[in-house]
C-alpha cells in the first residue's frame, strides 16, 4: 500500500512536470493530473483507515464446565467476547452464557478473571484473581462483578470494563472464571472477600485468546435486535 502511494505520487510529480508548455483548454495533462490525486487521496485515506483497525484488539473465550463438576452439577456454556478500540484504552464486553440452574427468581453469579490458562484439572487449576499491581479485591482488572441470570441464561453487554488485551498487564492466555455465587464486592468483612469477593464454586471457566472481529459482530448484531424487541414491547405496554 505504501509503495503505491509513493508510485501514485511519482506519477503525479511527471505529469505535473510534463504540463509546462502545454494549454490546459485543449485538453492537455491537467485532467490525468486530477485522477493521479483523487486516487493519491483515496489511497491514503485506505491506509489511515487501516491503520485504525489495526488498533482495534478482539478476543473470545469459550466457557465450558469444570471438568471438575460432577455431571450433576449445572453445565454453564457459553461465549465471552472483549474488544479494545485503543492501546492502553478499556474493554467492551458481551457474556452470553447459558446453562444456569432455572431458578423463579433473578439470581446473580460473578464472573472474574484468574491468573492461570490452565483448565485441564478443572477450573481449580486457574488459580487465584489475576492480580498483577498487588491491590484488594474488587479492584484487580478482570473484576467484572456480578451478572443477573434469567431462567437459567446469562446474557449482558459491558462496556468500560478495567482490563486490557494489550500491555503488560494484557488478560490474554489466562482464565474467565463463572462462580457459583455473588460477588460481595469486598464488604464481606473477611480476609476471602478483599481476596475473592467470597464468590462461591467455579461452574465454568474459559482461556482467553485474540481473534477476529466476527464474533463481535454477529453478537452486537443479536444485541441490537434484542434492543429492538424490547423498545417494541414497552411501545406495546404504553398501548
Amino acid at each position: 500500500m505504501l509503495a503505491l502511494l509513493c508510485a501514485c505520487w511519482f506519477l503525479v510529480a511527471c505529469a505535473s512536470g510534463a504540463s509546462v508548455g502545454f494549454d490546459a483548454s485543449l485538453g492537455g495533462p491537467e485532467e490525468p493530473n486530477r485522477d493521479l490525486r483523487a486516487i493519491v487521496t483515496e489511497t491514503r485515506e485506505e491506509i489511515a483507515r487501516r491503520r485504525r483497525e489495526a488498533t482495534v484488539l478482539y478476543a473470545a473465550c469459550h466457557v465450558q464446565p469444570s471438568a471438575s463438576l460432577d455431571t450433576t452439577e449445572p453445565q454453564v456454556t457459553g461465549l465471552v467476547l472483549f474488544r479494545q478500540l485503543a492501546p492502553g484504552g478499556r474493554l467492551d464486553a458481551y457474556f452470553d452464557l447459558k446453562g444456569f440452574p432455572s431458578e423463579p427468581n433473578i439470581s446473580c453469579r460473578a464472573i472474574h478473571v484468574h491468573q492461570f490458562g490452565d483448565l485441564m484439572p478443572g477450573c481449580d487449576a486457574t488459580g487465584p484473581h489475576y492480580n498483577p499491581l498487588g491491590v484488594p479485591h474488587p479492584q484487580h482488572p478482570g473484576d467484572f462483578g456480578n451478572f443477573a441470570v434469567r431462567g437459567g441464561s446469562l446474557w449482558r453487554y459491558r462496556p468500560g470494563l478495567a482490563a486490557s488485551l494489550s500491555g503488560p498487564h494484557s488478560i490474554v492466555g489466562r482464565a474467565v472464571v463463572v462462580h457459583a455465587g455473588e460477588d460481595d464486592l469486598g464488604l464481606g468483612g473477611n480476609a476471602a472477600s478483599v481476596q475473592n469477593g467470597n464468590a462461591g464454586r467455579r461452574l465454568a471457566c474459559c482461556v482467553v485468546g485474540l481473534c477476529g472481529p466476527e464474533h463481535w459482530e454477529r453478537l452486537a448484531q443479536e444485541h441490537q435486535q434484542r434492543r429492538e424487541r424490547k423498545k417494541r414491547r414497552q411501545e406495546s405496554k404504553a398501548a
